[in-house]
């Protein structure tokens, strides 16, 4: 890039973007990270200090996965919106982001099969799109094994109620102040679940077709955007990842489709996962695989999967995406912007913490550049 005198190089991360009606000074968005440290599904004060450390002034934040009922549970400490008393824990939250200028979207969550009788109301099986249950697995921390409980398949007519926990979900997020929310279609989890052909094997509408398998994650759309607006909703797509044995066998043909059912709702985001992110730490190039959805979905469009600061950069400057997600980075760097404008070194995440009860390891003890030498 030539600059002319006087014409300073700009970050194209570090810019201004105008996001239905919020003001963004900056791209880098903190993703949804799930940090286990909402003791009895009930967020924490701590909460506090670990959210409001991460907000700029215009900076965009998503919430860690959030439960929308009391199925929706398949990770200890993890918290949940359904309750008055969530909703009454998360408004300190929400308001401390808020006092930094920040714009502060809940992401609504439920894990499907992805769980065990252990966090289901009455011992019950979790329920899914299937009865084939999960193989165990060790955990991302690399140390715990996850034991998952064979599901339940959901009938037909239990559906229209697990889309009214999402509606719900989304309406008490807005009364605990958050500025929208962020419906988890993700990652093997229970919107996945229906959407993927490896999992859904179901005979009904909700199962067959294209069409049938996204017919629930577009009526939880749907339903959430009646209720709270259009522009106050995103999605999070993985139409490539196979996480939770999730996988598709025409991943590009199910994020297109999605992309263009969604510009139906005029919902205010996309936020897509790339394909880089094999498995946990395996990164695996493929820079373009996003950009036919980025171009079909007529919204914002998140990118998210592994990026550094050169990729985040790389991708805004060539209009691939229009916000880029930050996950580990971000939770290693409280001033993840500030560092970007710098360019000063980055800490270094320890994995090793993300999952640890501590209501300070790992969470928020990161330095701040001042406190670093």
């Amino acid at each position: 890039m030539a600059f002319k005198d006087g014409e300073e190089a700009k970050i194209p991360l570090l810019t201004p973007y105008k996001m239905g009606n919020f003001e963004l000074s900056h791209r880098v968005v903190l993703a949804p990270l799930t940090r286990q440290r909402s003791f009895g599904n009930v967020p924490q004060p701590h909460a506090i200090l670990y959210y409001s450390q991460r907000t700029t002034k215009g900076g965009f934040l998503i919430s860690e996965a959030t439960g929308v009922s009391n199925t929706a549970q398949g990770y200890p400490e993890t918290p949940g919106i359904w309750t008055k008393e969530q909703v009454e824990a998360w408004k300190p939250i929400v308001d401390a982001v808020h006092a930094k200028g920040g714009i502060f979207f809940c992401q609504i969550w439920h894990v499907g099969r992805v769980s065990n009788t252990g966090f289901q109301p009455n011992g019950q099986a979790p329920i899914s799109s299937t009865n084939k249950g999960l193989m165990n697995q060790v955990r991302a921390n690399g140390i715990d094994v996850a034991r998952f409980s064979p599901p339940r398949k959901l009938t037909t007519q239990e559906i229209p109620l697990v889309v009214d926990d999402f509606r719900l979900a989304a309406r008490n997020a807005i009364e605990a102040g958050f500025d929208g929310v962020e419906i988890h279609g993700a990652h093997g989890y229970l919107i996945d679940q229906f959407m993927k052909d490896r999992v859904n094997d179901r005979t009904d509408e909700y199962g067959g077709s294209l069409e049938n398998r996204c017919r629930f994650a577009l009526e939880v759309v749907e339903a959430v955007v009646k209720e709270i607006g259009a522009d106050k909703v995103g999605i999070r797509l993985s139409p490539f990842a196979d996480y939770m044995q999730s996988g598709d066998s025409n991943p590009k043909a199910l994020g297109l489709y999605m992309a263009e059912s969604l510009n139906k709702y005029k919902i205010l985001y996309c936020h897509m996962v790339e394909p880089r992110m094999k498995s946990v730490g395996e990164k695996v190039e493929c820079p373009h695989s996003l950009v036919s959805m980025r171009k079909a979905f007529e919204g914002t469009f998140i990118s998210a999967g592994g990026y550094d600061m050169e990729d985040g950069n790389n991708a805004v400057a060539d209009n691939r995406t229009d916000l880029v997600a930050y996950g580990r980075l971000f939770l290693a760097n409280p001033d993840l912007p500030k560092r970007f404008e710098l360019n000063a070194p980055l800490n270094n995440y320890n994995r090793e913490t993300f999952y640890t009860p501590d209501p300070v390891l790992g969470y928020t003890d990161y330095p701040f550049l001042e406190t670093t030498d």
